[in-house]
């Protein structure tokens, strides 16, 4: 073979060569649409998780949760659109705030399931899309190509739900455990064995707990019977330099905190079998036995009680906290052993805050910190980076929707109200990024506490009280726990009046429905 003949053989080899990688390149599929893994919890207080680093954080036993803020961003400024359970749900299926969704109300929790929500979205694209565990929406799940929901609150034992798809409800049973245990048990199955293996996956995995009733589950039984939980500096306020919507409220305590709800509301506990029982009664006994000690009646309001009640409310809220982080590590050792962990995007959110003995209170629905602010950790491998703690932007359960579209890659519907999170969660928050944000709560029916509305730029919040027409103001700087308002101090009036003004703003914006008179001046029962 000549020198001209080998040219030629090597020019067509490099030839074929050229041709068959650009046709493997062409070939190459698309990186994998990532599974997304929302985890969601009831009234686990952001204060109890020891990430947050709060007054708990030496007690809070929440080890998964906090190796989840290691790897991924943990935000401090996420706010809930209204401080109830039902309203924070439907906020999150649908982007919406409540007056739009129509779930403004607990009472009033009648999801009209023919609406816009992102997992119907998502199913369209490809998505498998699942919910198990609590709904708490009134209605039978739409849109999810599976689900197995508690039946209303759900109890804490042996839960009854009701296991479908997307056709509706096709079987009711009783599942026999604890209500945490058997939400991870169902959602590491239907990882296993329930999903097109073929597509991407949404997973909604929704705990009762930390809801109140506060039984936790047998492993965590002993786990706080020797810690003394630490006090908040004001868990006797005595309200006395603020409206008369936290004075006439019945959130407290040491007044309204009854014997059955502390040691075990029947109504939330579940029917028991005999094991169960036993084990159960032994374990409460550890608090009951102490209280007959006191030889004091439940509704004494003396001291000596109201710590006691303060500390057999948190050992059990902290105990029913730590069998949510427990089942958070199963789900996710899970998805490391079965090869999904990579390309899985983890999410752990309350759907809004608590008061942990703040105010003397227990419960939420108030706009004060404790009950505005929720916990929320991303752990997005590859995108987030690791130990990221965010106190900068304020996000919201509002954004959910968004940030989920975002990621599955479908465009964004107009109506939808909130953000996609997808710029923050890469490092790039937008320059146009919500600089404050409107808060609603409508309920009038638990705890006497009035619908109330308001804004907060993050550091100063005003609040406005519907009933009686009365507002506060607070300058979380100057007092972070907000204990006296500062709406008649003429130091802050233009502030006030700035704030009144983006209230105004932001009520048009989310086109809000309620009437509010800007201009009602009332003379507050105590010293301007």
């Amino acid at each position: 073979m000549n020198l001209l003949t080998k040219n030629y053989f090597l020019r067509l080899l490099v030839s074929v060569l050229v041709l068959f990688t650009d046709a493997s390149l062409l070939a190459e599929e698309p990186p994998a649409k990532p599974n997304i893994l929302f985890i969601f919890s009831d009234d686990h207080a952001w204060q109890s998780i020891g990430a947050y680093q709060s007054r708990l954080k030496d007690i809070a036993n929440t080890p998964n949760i906090d190796q989840l803020a290691r790897e991924g961003m943990l935000f401090r400024k996420c706010y809930v659109t209204n401080a109830l359970c039902g309203p924070s749900r439907a906020t999150v299926l649908t982007g919406k705030y409540g007056h739009l969704n129509g779930v403004t109300w607990n009472k009033k929790a009648r999801f009209d399931g023919s609406q816009q929500t992102f997992p119907k979205l998502m199913g369209d694209r490809g998505y498998e899309t699942a919910v198990i565990g609590k709904w708490h929406l009134g209605t039978t799940p739409t849109g999810f190509d599976y689900f197995d929901v508690m039946s209303g609150q759900g109890k804490y034992y042996n839960p009854s739900l009701n296991k479908g798809n997307i056709e509706g409800v096709q079987e009711t049973r009783k599942v026999k455990g604890h209500n945490s245990n058997v939400v991870a048990d169902l959602s590491i199955d239907w990882l296993k064995n329930g999903r097109d293996k073929e597509k991407p996956f949404l997973l909604m995995a929704q705990f009762k707990a930390t809801h109140h009733g506060w039984a936790p589950a047998p492993e965590e039984y002993g786990l706080y019977d020797d810690i003394v939980v630490p006090e908040p500096d004001n868990l006797f306020d005595d309200f006395s330099t603020r409206g008369t919507a936290i004075r006439n409220q019945t959130l407290t305590l040491y007044e309204d905190l009854r014997e059955s709800l502390l040691l075990g509301d029947p109504g939330e506990l579940g029917t028991l079998n005999p094991g169960q029982r036993r084990a159960w009664e032994a374990y409460r006994s550890k608090d009951r036995n102490p209280f007959e000690a006191m030889d004091l009646e439940w509704g004494d309001s003396s001291r000596e009680l109201s710590r006691f009640k303060y500390q057999v409310f948190m050992r059990n809220f902290l105990a029913t906290g730590a069998g949510i982080d427990r089942n958070v590590g199963r789900i996710r050792d899970f998805l490391k052993e079965h090869d999904l962990a990579d390309n899985t995007i983890v999410i752990y959110m309350a759907d809004h805050g608590f008061f942990l003995g703040e105010h003397g209170f227990f419960d939420k629905r108030f706009m004060y910190e404790e009950s505005l602010r929720t916990a929320f950790i991303v752990h997005w491998p590859g995108v987030v980076e690791y130990g990221v703690v965010n106190d900068t932007d304020m996000v919201s359960n509002l954004d959910i929707a968004s940030t989920f579209l975002d990621i599955a890659g479908i465009e964004i519907p107009d109506d939808i109200q909130g953000e996609s999170l997808v710029p923050i969660l890469q490092g790039k928050t937008p320059v146009d990024w919500r600089k404050t944000f409107l808060y609603e709560y409508f309920e009038m029916a638990n705890h006497n506490v009035p619908p109330n509305t308001g804004v907060t730029d993050g550091r100063r919040k005003l609040i406005y009280y519907n009933k009686t027409h009365e507002w506060e103001f607070f300058d979380l700087e100057t007092d972070p726990h907000e204990m006296k308002s500062q709406y008649y101090n003429p130091e802050y009036r233009e502030t006030i009046e700035g704030l009144k003004q983006e209230l105004k703003r932001l009520r048009s914006k989310y086109e809000c429905t309620s009437t509010i008179n800007f201009d009602y001046q009332i003379q507050w029962p105590y010293e301007k």
